[in-house]
């Protein structure tokens, strides 16, 4: 059985107007205790990108806007949920990411993921590869990542990672590495991740490209258990040393009692499902404080989810259970 893991929680922002604000959205995340910051990794503005696909428009370029978050804060760890592989050249990435531990004295969680809305990469001119290819090129972008950290000769010549003939500077500060979090919703993903990842990152099976009710229903908490088997059976004896993230996409604090019943049951209507059917998903977070106590701790017996991920619309409201919790 794995042993119960602490809880620690994560804000994820998509928005600043500028660099005050950014400066000041980090240091509110560290001053509420939650453990750290993620963007994601998305270029679109508004438009028909955004349109079809439903997707929230991400203001900042996660690289710089993570650099800043730290220079900002004293203890707060930057990340991204996630940086999508096709998206950087690997070798770029790869040091990139060891310099970001580095000005940031051992700060960095590096999100890495095989990318999902198509539209993007048509709107910026990139090559959409079935999902087996993505899934291949994030896993030897990853064994990249590594080996440059390790500071050990680079020699790998994949079918799309060919880098050789140095050794990977600059050394990250956290040794062996940074950790490295690997999100999908899929199970061939999810199977990658469970083999390499140290942070497994519970998400949606975006295979249509899009977000919307379809996506949400298909992540219900009978869907969760069949993925946490598949990170148990292709994590092995190392599921215990995996640490499980997930996106509470949907968080509301309320006052308890009538008001989470009412929300919920909103809630329900709009993605088309049962109000007890959304009580109980994964993504999803409605009711008092002490309710969502129960419920997150409910949800770790049941799926070993010790790391959460809410929106920094949320932040404030969700505090008292990040103070409650965190370290728990």
């Amino acid at each position: 059985m794995q042993p119960t893991r602490p809880f620690r929680f994560a804000v994820q922002a998509y928005q600043a107007d500028g660099a005050k604000q950014w400066r000041d959205t980090a240091r509110t995340v560290e001053d509420l205790g939650y453990s750290a910051l993620h963007l994601a990794d998305h270029y679109f503005g508004p438009g028909p990108v955004q349109s079809e696909t439903g997707h929230p428009v991400q203001t900042l370029a996660a690289v710089p806007a993570m650099a800043v978050a730290a220079e900002a804060t004293e203890t707060l760890r930057i990340g991204a949920r996630v940086l999508c592989v096709d998206y950087h050249h690997p070798a770029v990435l790869a040091k990139e990411a060891a310099t970001l531990d580095l000005l940031s004295e051992g700060r960095l969680e590096l999100g890495l993921g095989a990318g999902w809305i198509r539209a993007e990469y048509e709107a910026m001119g990139i090559s959409w590869d079935p999902a087996s290819v993505r899934i291949e090129r994030l896993g030897e972008v990853t064994a990249l990542v590594k080996a440059h950290f390790s500071g050990e000769p680079i020699a790998l010549a994949g079918r799309h990672v060919q880098v050789s003939g140095y050794s990977g500077v600059p050394l990250p500060v956290q040794r062996p590495r940074p950790p490295i979090m690997i999100g999908g919703g899929a199970k061939k993903v999810l199977s990658l991740a469970a083999r390499e990842a140290d942070i497994v990152s519970l998400n949606f099976d975006n295979s249509s490209g899009k977000l919307g009710a379809p996506s949400v229903r298909g992540s219900v908490a009978g869907q969760t258990d069949l993925k946490i088997d598949w990170i148990r059976e292709a994590a092995g004896e190392r599921f215990e040393s995996v640490e499980l993230e997930i996106g509470a996409y949907f968080t509301v604090v309320t006052s308890g009692g009538s008001q989470t019943g009412a929300k919920a049951a909103e809630m329900a209507s709009a993605f088309g499902m049962d109000p007890g059917d959304l009580a109980e998903h994964p993504h999803v977070l409605v009711g008092s404080p002490d309710e969502i106590v129960e419920r997150l701790l409910e949800r770790r017996e049941r799926y070993h989810i010790s790391y959460v991920t809410v929106s920094d619309r949320t932040m404030r409201d969700f505090a008292p259970i990040v103070a409650k919790l965190s370290g728990s």
